[in-house]
């Protein structure tokens, strides 16, 4: 038999043209496919906020109400979904929640995932005592001192032993000024902690404070029976003096007695303890259209001391400097015949024999009339 003939090898320069014949077929392979623009990727112009979206990447949390992306509904469904977790999964799960809240300083979501938490009736009285002490916390840094206060008793009211709600309880009857709540609370946590700093200063600061209400609340009523002893003074001697006023009332009404006018309005007629009325007053320059102002004249002033006051300084209009004590004429009016307006005195002054004060004295007048 004769021997197989000898293979030949591919030499060095047969290689080169090997490999790139099929650089060149593979090319035309590659052109020859259909051109199709990827779409599954990110959007070039907005590749960044679409990865901020993806839970991988996010670097906040979504807020209530904000529209998450599709992956990351799914994780939160299978996160809160009732079905893949068990109820104290849940809560667990909402507590958390709520500790990852506090310590990103959004109260607001810590209080409604506390709140959550306790819908499911789950665990024993600490673990419901420590959701219940939890809230109260948020609520407290939200200032929301009434609801934070009924908290931490409800943590007490589970656990009595646990000082930190009692604590937290006593700060919020501070805040609330339930000051003798504040000290029985203090009292009953420095009996298991009484070297506590800050309860100490709570209560110390608590009673310095209750000390203080007692005394403005003394004040309060003392000023209050003054003002009430003047105000049956002052109406005796309106009495006394038969005044009237346009209002039919006005000695049982206190509010009807009080001026109308805003620079006048807390400055009611009033006698002192000798017995001496005290009025608000009004004086009226028809010829300038002003008016200036005495809060207390006192019925035992004189007109001339009156004129000689106000015109110390010369009106700011008269530049004729006619207005003086001894050039003036000063007429009372009221507006209806022999009452009074409400607390007030009313005065018309104008320069003698000047065409104003004839003006003044003839024009026509009609008498308000009032029906009661």
């Amino acid at each position: 038999m004769d021997p197989a003939p000898h293979k030949k090898g591919l030499s060095d320069e047969d290689r080169l043209k090997l490999a790139a014949q099929l650089d060149k077929d593979l090319d035309a392979f590659i052109n020859s496919l259909e051109k199709k623009r990827y779409t599954e990727g990110w959007p070039e112009d907005r590749w960044e906020e679409e990865m901020a979206k993806h839970p991988f990447f996010m670097n906040r949390s979504p807020e209530p109400g904000e529209e998450l992306s599709p992956l990351m509904e799914g994780l939160q469904q299978l996160k809160y979904d009732p079905l893949e977790n068990t109820e104290q999964e849940l809560a667990d799960t909402y507590k958390e929640d709520g500790k990852f809240y506090m310590q990103h300083r959004k109260f607001r979501m810590a209080v409604l995932s506390y709140t959550e938490a306790l819908r499911y009736k789950v665990g024993d009285a600490e673990y419901k005592a420590i959701l219940y002490n939890n809230r109260s916390a948020a609520n407290y840094l939200l200032k929301n001192y009434r609801t934070s206060l009924q908290d931490a008793q409800k943590a007490l009211q589970l656990k009595p032993d646990y000082e930190k709600a009692r604590l937290r309880a006593a700060q919020c009857a501070s805040a609330l000024d339930r000051f003798e709540l504040c000290i029985e609370l203090c009292d009953a946590f420095l009996q298991t902690n009484p070297t506590d700093a800050s309860a100490i200063e709570l209560r110390k600061t608590c009673v310095a404070r209750k000390q203080k209400q007692q005394r403005d609340e003394r004040k309060a009523a003392q000023k209050e029976r003054e003002r009430e002893a003047q105000l049956q003074r002052t109406h005796e001697e309106l009495r006394k003096r038969a005044v009237k006023f346009e209002e039919p009332d006005a000695l049982t009404d206190e509010q009807k007695l009080r001026p109308r006018l805003a620079p006048l309005e807390d400055f009611m007629v009033n006698a002192d303890a000798d017995g001496v009325l005290h009025w608000p007053a009004v004086f009226c320059y028809p010829e300038f259209h002003t008016t200036d102002f005495q809060q207390q004249l006192s019925e035992d002033t004189r007109m001339d001391q009156v004129l000689d006051l106000l015109f110390e300084e010369p009106l700011e209009c008269d530049k004729d400097r006619a207005y003086r004590t001894s050039t003036v004429a000063v007429y009372y009016e009221n507006r209806i015949l022999g009452k009074a307006y409400p607390g007030t005195l009313t005065f018309y002054v104008l320069v003698k024999g000047s065409s104003h004060e004839d003006s003044f004295i003839n024009q026509t007048r009609i008498p308000l009339k009032r029906e009661f």
